[in-house]
């Protein structure tokens, strides 16, 4: 059986839900089609006690309004980033020492109940039947409407449909908007007609945030550090993990409100000899030990660990070696359809906030818009008008 909603968005993180809800507000039928188990993309929460800890995107700023509008309309609650106390620095050779206030730290706000939950509010707002989890896209075919059965490479652009097959159906739709990252969806879909020669060599050597990087956090009972006059910031240049921050909640100490410390490593540094990685237990040992070095015997009584390897996840991280760049984020070459029906919205494409939440929304609400420009008229040529 083939489905045949007008646009399939391909992804449910902020860009893909963004773009959603766009296309359904214009009245035009969707489908977000999600290879993980649930929303959020790279938006990840876990529920700690009564709050909750982030183990991918975790801030936005002051400049950043499409993201406070969207916890705005939907009711989602945040607050300021923890920066009391002084940070912390240690380079090799030298003991740790504190630094004069918190340099490390610019004014940052955060989600109440983690970022995962303003993905899912999106996602409750677009309803439970548009989007399907757990579906992997692998094929994403151009085909000419006049021969349905033959690609369209050199067919006019308002001829086209897109067929897009999964391990379980095919969908067939006006248009498709790619809401991964573009070096994710050439690792793992088949383009037929192939994607044009610039459009396929940007995708596949454009860094895709967070692939390369190990976050971890430790949650305690309390914020042991405040008392010491410490913020939980660090910046270190003896490693493995290179930066620190706070990840309490917004009343850390109360009963079951999480008090916590995270961390970011370049994943590298946890690939030994013969290219064995380390798992999930080895990198905690190794992040609770350098918390004792910065932060002293108390971080050592940690409530518990979380890990996320973000380099080990295929949907995150493509397989194929490559040296990669952020020097192509916003690409305009990203910012047109390829053969005028495939559209690209990840964090990554955006032109402003690339890698950020707010770069998500932009690129999702973009592609929406591109698509929308062109239903209009094509609405009102069949109306008679």
């Amino acid at each position: 059986m083939t489905v045949e909603p007008e646009i399939v968005v391909v992804g449910a993180g902020l860009a893909g839900l963004s773009a959603a809800l766009v296309l359904a507000e214009a009245g035009l039928s969707v489908e977000v089609v999600e290879a993980r188990p649930r929303v959020g993309g790279r938006a990840r929460s876990v529920a700690v006690g009564t709050g909750a800890i982030d183990l991918g995107a975790t801030w936005f700023w002051s400049n950043e309004p499409l993201v406070r509008s969207l916890c705005e309309r939907f009711g989602v609650p945040t607050f300021e980033q923890d920066r009391a106390g002084e940070a912390i620095v240690e380079l090799p050779g030298e003991e740790v020492r504190r630094l004069g206030g918190n340099p490390l730290d610019a004014p940052a706000a955060r989600f109440g109940r983690g970022a995962q939950s303003l993905a899912e509010a999106m996602a409750r707002e677009l309803g439970c039947g548009r989007i399907h989890l757990g579906e992997r896209i692998t094929e994403v075919t151009v085909l000419d409407e006049g021969d349905p059965g033959a690609a369209a490479a050199g067919a006019d652009a308002s001829s086209r449909r897109v067929e897009l097959r999964s391990e379980h159906r095919t969908l067939q739709s006006d248009h498709v908007v790619i809401a991964v990252p573009p070096a994710v969806a050439v690792d793992t879909m088949s383009f037929t007609p192939g994607l044009p020669g610039p459009v396929r060599s940007t995708a596949e050597t454009m860094d895709v945030w967070m692939s390369g990087m190990v976050k971890a956090i430790a949650v305690y009972e309390h914020d042991f550090w405040h008392p010491h006059g410490l913020a939980a910031a660090a910046m270190s240049h003896v490693g493995p993990f290179r930066e620190f921050h706070d990840h309490s909640g917004p009343r850390a100490g109360d009963v079951g409100e999480p008090a916590a410390i995270f961390g970011f490593a370049p994943a590298q540094a946890f690939v030994g000899a013969g290219g064995l990685r380390a798992d999930e237990a080895e990198i905690a040992e190794a992040f609770r030990l350098q918390l004792v070095r910065l932060f002293g015997p108390a971080a050592s009584d940690s409530v518990s660990m979380h890990v996320a390897d973000w380099s080990a996840d295929p949907l995150t991280c493509p397989s194929r070696s490559r040296m990669r760049t952020t020097a192509d984020f916003g690409a305009p070459i990203l910012h047109r359809p390829s053969h005028g029906r495939i559209h690209w919205a990840s964090t990554e494409t955006a032109d402003a906030f690339a890698g950020h939440l707010e770069g998500a929304i932009r690129a999702g609400i973009r592609a929406a818009r591109a698509i929308t420009a062109e239903a209009a008229p094509t609405a009102r040529a069949s109306a008679g008008e």
